[in-house]
């Protein structure tokens, strides 16, 4: 599910006769996984041949993220031959559309999306966000057609996995249905995690459990856990977080004036994460 980077090598610009001999392109070591937000834009002149760029999953950084974790060798070829296609996504395009007919699942390979439900009265309500690693389009599943829209908050690159030929080879391989169970039963904790965050939690309570949720992810991709930029804009996490504007802002400045964070524009850095982490289960112990 990942695309290796192709260096150019060092040689002679002209052989013995004078003639100009063409630049070998090798490709270098698996990439880290700090490249998976961040990789470097190619020139656009450059011709490049993307069947023979196209990394296995066994090579992916972020595979033990996503569906393929815990596979053996000869499961993850099977799974090779399936994830046969990428998607790249500019930043507010659309992954999948509310309604539309479920076809395929996709793991998020670079960049940050979003997941979304609109009202009647036009509003949109944030249902998640998702980054690198991240499973999206399980909740088709159960009735067929997406229920959200799916849109890329920044230029993005999702892996493509056919639904029907993923349970087809899932009733072949045990260790990817037990572990596609696993991933379905880790969104409905998530699910109850979120009904306590807008059930019990005050507005600072709300927004520390989302700020550590956001650290422990990011650490669990080999970022750092406390210094991180936030993709999504303070009204997205409003919405989210069943709170408004004005109070994500206002609650942001106040954690900064306590010494727990420090903020600026999207820069975020997490200067106590015992403090925050106290205000978070004070909110989680009052529910």
């Amino acid at each position: 599910m990942c695309v290796a980077r192709y260096a150019r090598t060092a040689s002679p610009t002209r052989n013995d006769s004078g003639a100009p001999i063409p630049h070998v392109l090798k490709p270098p070591g698996p990439p880290h996984p700090a490249h998976a937000l961040t990789a470097p834009a190619k020139p656009a002149s450059a011709r490049v041949d993307f069947a023979q760029l196209r990394v296995a999953c066994s090579a992916c950084s972020l595979r033990e993220l996503c569906l393929p974790a815990g596979l053996a060798a000869g499961d993850l070829r099977s799974l090779d031959a399936l994830v046969n296609r990428r998607r790249p996504l500019k930043r507010g395009a659309y992954l999948y559309r509310n309604d539309a007919r479920l076809q395929s699942l996709y793991a998020a390979r670079s960049g940050f999306l979003k997941t979304s439900v609109a009202h009647a009265d036009g509003r949109e309500q944030i249902a998640g966000f998702h980054m690198p690693g991240d499973l999206m389009g399980l909740d088709a599943i159960g009735g067929g057609r997406h229920v959200c829209d799916a849109v890329a908050l920044e230029d993005c690159e999702v892996c493509e996995m056919p639904l029907e030929a993923l349970e087809a080879l899932s009733r072949k391989i045990p260790s990817l249905q037990q572990h596609f169970h696993r991933i379905l039963s880790r969104e409905i904790v998530r699910d109850h995690g979120m009904m306590l965050l807008l059930g019990s939690m005050r507005a600072e309570e709300r927004l520390a459990a989302f700020l550590l949720n956001l650290s422990q992810r990011f650490a669990a991709r080999g970022y750092s856990s406390t210094e991180f930029m936030l993709r999504m804009t303070r009204e997205e996490i409003g919405s989210y977080l069943g709170l408004k504007l004005e109070t994500v802002s206002r609650t942001l400045s106040r954690m900064q004036s306590n010494g727990l964070i420090a903020v600026r524009n999207r820069q975020l850095r997490i200067l106590d994460v015992e403090k925050l982490q106290t205000v978070a289960n004070r909110g989680a112990a009052a529910g």
